[in-house]
């Protein structure tokens, strides 16, 4: 149940290690229909993709964005400041993944169904196993209070927009207002479009008012606040011109992530908060590793017990992670008035584990040709991993910026 991330990879990778298999995948959703904007990921998630099924690795690879270094810019009683990481990563844009995953499913002879809801695992009594992938707020699990489920929610508003404002880096930037810090943090998806997640204190979120719905006024507000950073381009929500819509990050944890024969995947399963960049990871990898269980037992419950233990293990110290780093922004002001060096630094080691000689890598970072001189290793780096994952040369990922 579910056609995103989690439930399309699951049916490809079963599909791939028995074709016997007959599976449907369910989506109360017409197939345009999704959220949020892009999504970010690394080299790790390419060489998972492209061992298990090189095919739509490629296509996943020819549809991304390579962005390059991150700034960190912060306008506040000192003026405006900007820090540099080093680094790169990809992004692409939600939709394009979701359309890679779909038509690849499809080739292998998986069912996808769209605009059509299950309520229950009643609904489906022939279905040998039934795999709820229907995200945070999965229905399926919420029907069963057998999953143990916990959900603990964060103190920040935050809002997932997009911005016509092409940027080249992974960009965070940091506006103080008479109300108190707000930010955002972007990154390039598609041609021409950025991802751009704004995020504030509850304070600050009430004191400009962004809590009062105002057809077009909180975007109007947004784009002010940002309007350096933006450079005169704008913000667009998910209808045109309509308000941001605002959430709070919702933390699911589980005490077993299987009950019967009904199990759970992706964030049904876990969330782990925004500003790590792994939730779409963290979905492909249960997919795989519950197609690889299935196969390696004939039982299903020996199967669903495996995966259960293997990856909840496995997902302790990610989320422990997450939720540092959504605590360390829910307390933003401690380090805000820092010069932006030393802010970017505070949150460079938000999770805690850097080695010693970290603090003057990031020193020498600030230097332009130490930054260039790291880029230039970097394309090195990136360019062995393709060629050690076999990727061809008709399939990289477009560089960002204006040229593409």
């Amino acid at each position: 149940m579910g056609a995103g991330p989690a439930g399309l990879y699951f049916a490809i990778s079963a599909k791939l290690r028995d074709a016997g298999h007959e599976i449907r995948v369910y989506d109360r959703d017409p197939p345009a229909a999704t959220y949020g904007w892009g999504v970010v990921y690394w080299d790790d998630l390419l060489d998972v993709l492209y061992r298990n099924d090189p095919e739509s690795a490629r296509e996943v690879t020819a549809r991304s964005v390579l962005w390059q270094d991150q700034e960190v810019r912060v306008h506040g009683s000192g003026g405006e400041q900007t820090a540099y990481f080093g680094g790169y990563g990809y992004s692409i844009s939600r939709s394009a993944l979701l359309e890679v995953l779909a038509r690849r499913a499809a080739q292998l002879g998986v069912d996808v169904r769209y605009g059509q809801r299950v309520a229950d695992a009643s609904a489906l009594p022939e279905a040998d196993l039934l795999v709820a992938a229907d995200g945070a707020n999965s229905r399926i699990r919420g029907q069963n209070a057998a999953f143990g489920t916990r959900i603990e929610v964060g103190l920040n508003p935050y809002t997932w927009l997009g911005t016509d404002q092409a940027f080249r880096s992974f960009v965070f930037d940091f506006e103080r207002t008479p109300a108190g810090w707000i930010w955002f943090h972007a990154y390039p998806s598609v041609a021409g479009i950025s991802t751009c997640i704004v995020e504030c204190s509850p304070q600050t979120w009430h004191g400009l008012g962004l809590d009062v719905p105002a057809h077009g006024q909180g975007m109007r507000l947004l784009e002010d606040i940002f309007q350096r950073a933006l450079d005169g381009h704008r913000l667009i929500s998910r209808s045109r011109d309509a308000s941001p819509y605002w959430q709070r990050f919702a933390h699911v944890t589980n005490k077993t992530w299987y009950a019967g024969t009904t199990v759970l995947v992706g964030d049904a399963a876990h969330t782990t908060h925004f500003t790590l960049g792994s939730g779409t990871r963290l979905a492909i990898i249960d997919a795989i590793v519950l197609a690889h269980s299935l196969q390696q037992h004939l039982d299903v419950e020996d199967a669903l017990r495996e995966y259960d233990h293997h990856r909840r293990s496995e997902l302790h110290p990610v989320q422990a992670a997450a939720r540092t780093s959504m605590a360390w922004f829910e307390h933003l002001d401690q380090y805000a008035d820092r010069d932006a060096v030393a802010f970017a630094h505070a949150m460079s080691v938000r999770h805690g584990g850097q080695n010693p000689w970290h603090h003057q890598l990031h020193l020498a970072t600030q230097i332009a040709a130490v930054r260039t001189t790291r880029r230039a290793f970097a394309t090195g780096r990136r360019w062995y991993l393709a060629r050690r994952r076999g990727e061809g040369r008709h399939n990289q990922p477009r560089r960002s910026g204006p040229d593409g």
